[in-house]
């Protein structure tokens, strides 16, 4: 529909402009016509509403049409002017066109000239409507370009992509004026195009767009940008707030939308901005992603660089301490020097070493604090967190970390002291060998957090070389003393192949030795005198019994066992076995323990493997001796097969009164010939011998 035409009629002759707008609004139905008796009354009117065009006389009072068209002009160049004037003359049409008049039209008798003046009207007011519109769109489209130029600059200086995201945003819904405009960001891990930012809010439903899941999806896989002209006639699609969408991808970052409510709203200027805008917003997110990289990249040189400076410094302090505790000749005198270095450096605040060897683990040594502290963890007993913490250690056998003690669950009771003694991170490394559990060093830190991985293992090695040192010292002196430990163990297990042996035979069953040799282990044991060889031979975990001696109460068997768990303790734990036997459902032993050897972690051991296991006795022996004991010598002037026919001489009761066993016997137990067997153990007595009565012998 056309708009309607407003036409200001400016004549002083009374009734003129009337009679002239009437019949221009005859003559066409958009006219609307609105008459002025005077140039000034004219110049009032435009100032109170808008005219699309005037058409005035040219001789009037006080101002003539020429006149008024100046003052026009002033406002506006382009306003359509049309002088309808009753005097003719070249000149006057001269000095009109001069003026800048639109159309010029001389008065005349007739209903002719108000349709020719009609036609002019419309063509000027036609023509004036396409040339302001077009200078609009000049305007709109310089504004709109300079908009683009600074959202650029704009996008360019975003920090995050979420900034970037709404900026495009904003600025589509400000240039397109568009119902809609919106952001989607491809997220990577989920596989998944999120929304990120809208001139509107989005439904649940419109937040996320999954793989082959509409439009948006469609468009970023494809990579290519598709307009909608009617989305709602897409059956797929059960309920759309546009009607026609223009959607452009961003690169691998997700897409751009936007959207009208009207059916092919956007036309061929607003999808030119809009792939101008994403192609800024994409190149504004490659660089946010690179810059993200890159300062990624510097924090995580940042950080290995400090990290790599810690070590260092770390290492150096280790260093120190294995130096250090290489000269020492005490567990006591390990444990200090190791606090003490820790404690002597700006990395750490203070360390404290809890030993194993008592129940609960109590502190034995510490360095960079006061006594107060330790005397205070001690006060707490089983309510200390540090001694959960200790507890942890031990049963995982590696390092446990507390990042931050003012906020970590249990802690709450050491807040007050970590403020005043300025830690926040406390570090539990376990002192160990192969062997035994010595107890926990815990180093406190400053700051939240503050231990990588690389400076975790340098500690968690000192850790093991402290308790080796322990190890080492503790042999030495055990050596030097002979301060060894009896533990009496009693095993109810029926699993224990001495208590299944037992119960086969109806009787008592003692172990008189063991010897092992290869890959297999031999064991002589004592059983009543009326055992049949068949009885023993129950057990499966027995290979060969062989019958070694009977005498009138009891028989000595040889018994040929693969390797058990029993065995096994013996020799992780060095321990020597005194004496065993087993009645009734239980076997007993007397184990001697070596003074490195820590009793409780032997008897955790065993309960482990035999649940059934009490400790019934233990008792503490010492002796001087000297420092080359005598086994020592035989294993080095023995053979291995001279040392084997001494022991089982010993075992056998081959050295008794009268003889349990006979040489003959013995050999065929160790499948040789007689001679052979007498050969190899005149040989062990003859060095034994030696070394009991010759001094040089040494």
């Amino acid at each position: 529909m056309t708009p309607p035409i407003t036409v200001l009629i400016v004549d002083n002759e009374p009734g003129f402009a009337d009679l002239v707008g009437e019949m221009l609004e005859r003559e066409h139905e958009t006219i609307v016509a609105k008459p002025a008796m005077d140039a000034r009354e004219a110049l009032a009117i435009l100032e109170e509403r808008s005219i699309d065009c005037i058409v005035s006389d040219y001789e009037m009072p006080e101002m003539t049409g020429l006149e008024l068209l100046e003052r026009v002009r002033e406002d506006d160049p382009e306003l359509p002017f049309i002088l309808f004037t009753g005097r003719g003359s070249e000149a006057v049409a001269s000095e009109a066109i001069a003026a800048g008049v639109t159309q010029y039209l001389q008065k005349e008798s007739g209903e002719q000239q108000y349709a020719l003046l009609a036609n002019q009207i419309t063509n000027a007011v036609s023509q004036y409507r396409t040339e302001t519109e077009l200078r609009e769109s000049e305007r709109r489209y310089e504004r709109t370009l300079t908009t683009l130029h600074e959202t650029t600059r704009k996008l360019m200086r975003a920090n995050t992509k979420t900034e970037i995201y709404r900026s495009a945003v904003d600025t589509a819904g400000e240039i397109l004026e568009v119902s809609i405009a919106a952001a989607y960001a491809f997220e990577p891990t989920n596989g998944v195009l999120e929304h990120a930012a809208s001139t509107r809010d989005v439904v649940e439903s419109e937040r996320q767009a999954e793989h082959g899941d509409g439009y948006i999806w469609d468009v970023f896989s494809e990579g290519e940008s598709v307009y909608y002209e009617d989305v709602s006639q897409d059956t797929a699609v059960d309920k759309t707030v546009c009607r026609s969408e223009l959607i452009v991808p961003l690169g691998t970052h997700g897409v751009l939308v936007a959207g009208t409510e009207a059916v092919d709203g956007i036309d061929e200027t607003m999808t030119e901005l809009l792939h101008i805008l994403a192609a800024n917003t994409e190149a504004a997110l490659d660089r946010a992603e690179r810059e993200q990289l890159l300062r990624e990249n510097d924090r995580t040189l940042t950080r290995q660089n400090e990290e790599l400076t810690r070590l260092n410094h770390t290492n150096e302090i280790v260093r120190e301490i294995n130096h250090g505790i290489a000269q020492a000749s005490t567990r006591s005198e390990i444990e200090t020097r190791v606090c003490e270095r820790l404690a002597d450096t700006e990395r750490y605040r203070f360390a404290w070493i809890a030993s194993a060897d008592t129940d609960p683990p109590e502190p034995t040594s510490w360095a960079g604090v006061d006594g107060a502290f330790i005397d205070h963890v001690r006060e707490n007993g089983e309510r200390a967190p540090e001694l959960q913490l200790i507890t942890d250690t031990l049963e995982a056998e590696r390092i446990q970390v507390i990042q931050n003690v003012l906020e970590a669950d249990g802690w709450e009771q050491r807040r007050k002291e970590a403020l005043t003694y300025g830690y926040q991170t406390i570090l539990a490394v376990p002192v160990l060998d192969d062997e035994r559990r010595y107890g926990v060093l815990l180093v406190h830190v400053a700051g939240v957090d503050s231990i990588g991985n690389r400076e975790r293992d340098v500690l968690g090695e000192l850790g093991e070389t402290i308790g080796h040192a322990i190890r080492s010292v503790e042999r030495t002196r055990a050596m030097l003393t002979d301060s060894r430990l009896e533990v009496e163990l009693a095993v109810h297990d029926s699993r224990l192949l001495l208590n299944r042996l037992a119960k086969h035979v109806g009787g008592p069953v003692t172990v008189e030795g063991v010897i092992e040799r290869d890959d297999e282990v031999v064991v002589f044991v004592t059983v009543p005198a009326d055992t049949a060889c068949v009885t023993v031979d129950q057990s499966a975990s027995i290979e060969t019994p062989t019958i070694v001696s009977e005498g009138e109460d009891k028989t000595l068997f040889e018994l040929t066992v693969t390797s058990s768990p029993f065995v096994e303790l013996l020799r992780t734990y060095d321990v020597q076995l005194r004496t065993a036997t087993a009645q009734n459902g239980t076997a007993t032993f007397v184990l001697e323990v070596p003074q490195q050897v820590e009793a409780r972690s032997l008897v955790e051991a065993f309960t482990e493997r035999y649940p059934e296991t009490e400790l019934a006795a233990r008792r503490e022996t010492s002796s001087t001796r000297s420092t080359r004991p005598l086994d020592t010598h035989l294993e080095e002037r023995l053979t291995e097969r001279q040392f084997e026919a001494l022991q089982m001489a010993h075992y056998s009761g081959f050295f008794e009164w009268p003889r349990e066993s006979t040489g003959e016997e013995l050999a065929d137990v160790l499948d040789v010939a007689a001679p052979t067997y007498h050969y190899h153990l005149r040989a062990a007595e003859r060095k034994l011998v030696t070394l009991a009565f010759d001094r040089d012998a040494d």
